[in-house]
């Protein structure tokens, strides 16, 4: 007598992954598997970050963790250490891989408790990154609101070219961008080509000189900073100032580099409902300038942190 049976069918993969969520107070976040992205986060039920459904991909790397190099490389072509290295080209129209390689890859919890988490995934070595990176991305609640950390740390025996940024959408609360004021604490502004890669830099002015809290009405940015200036805690800050009276907060510590800005205009799925606030250890085409590209040595370890307050 047959008694076997069929094998029972997976189910179906979210595109976000496995969630995990966290609780202090009344701030509330959800931290999805696929890139370890910031899915969620809410205080006192107000939106700090734009949401997306479980069920669909993050919309423009929305709260993802971008790594081995954050921002853009022209047509994915790199030198390290006198060898010629090409990764896939991931943003067609420009011609440039963007964003690195883990904002679509799955993570693995290790720890998670009420109020913490801890996701990692390490990188397969490839031809065009033959290096594994191990990479530890903690999210933590406390009474100062987000923290956010990543520790990368290099596994292999030959030193690994390395960078990371994020990637949250700022919330306008139940207003739009165009009612919000942007405050950036930087005095050098990067000048980009029309393919939005580095063509030198200049001090701030006009549009670009976010020292004071600034009207976005009307203005479109998808830009960079350096000269980030900091705080006597070693901080840089990005302030959103929503029609409510509510300021998201943004802090990155002294190994962020440079701020990234981005309106959305024109982006699916995002079109100036929210505003990029992207700290990065370095700016786009840094494996090909060497520009605060970081030079990671067999076994180092590299850490940095972030946050967000909505006051």
């Amino acid at each position: 007598m047959n008694t076997s049976t069929a094998p029972s069918r997976p189910a179906r993969a979210l595109p976000t992954g496995t969630q995990h969520v966290l609780t202090h107070g009344d701030q509330h976040a959800v931290v999805a598997a696929v890139g370890a992205s910031l899915r969620e986060y809410t205080v006192a039920g107000r939106d700090v970050v734009l949401p997306f459904a479980e069920t669909e991909s993050a919309p423009a790397f929305s709260g993802a963790v971008l790594a081995p190099w954050p921002n853009r490389l022209t047509d994915g072509e790199y030198t390290f250490d006198g060898i010629d290295l090409e990764v896939p080209v991931t943003e067609h129209a420009r011609r440039t891989a963007l964003h690195g390689l883990v904002a679509y890859v799955a993570f693995t919890a290790t720890t998670h408790t009420a109020d913490r988490v801890v996701l990692e995934h390490t990188i397969v070595p490839t031809p065009g990154y033959p290096w594994s990176v191990h990479l530890a991305v903690t999210y933590t609640l406390d009474d100062d609101g987000l923290r956010v950390e990543v520790d990368a740390t290099n596994l292999d025996d030959s030193p690994a070219p390395y960078g990371v940024g994020f990637h949250p959408w700022l919330s306008p609360g139940d207003g739009t961008v165009d009612a919000c004021t942007l405050q950036v604490d930087a005095d050098v502004h990067v000048t980009v080509d029309d393919r939005l890669l580095p063509t030198g830099t200049e001090p701030v002015a006009g549009v670009f000189d976010l020292r004071t809290a600034t009207s976005l009405d009307g203005v479109a940015l998808d830009d960079a900073w350096l000269g980030m200036t900091r705080d006597a805690d070693g901080l840089s800050w990005i302030r959103l100032t929503a029609p409510d009276g509510r300021t998201t907060s943004m802090w990155a510590d002294a190994s962020f580099a440079a701020w990234q800005v981005c309106t959305g205009d024109g982006i699916p799925r995002i079109d100036r409902r929210g505003v990029a606030a992207e700290p990065m250890t370095c700016v786009a085409d840094a494996f090909r300038t060497g520009e605060d590209l970081v030079r990671l040595a067999p076994g180092e370890r590299h850490h940095v942190a972030w946050g967000l307050q909505l006051r």
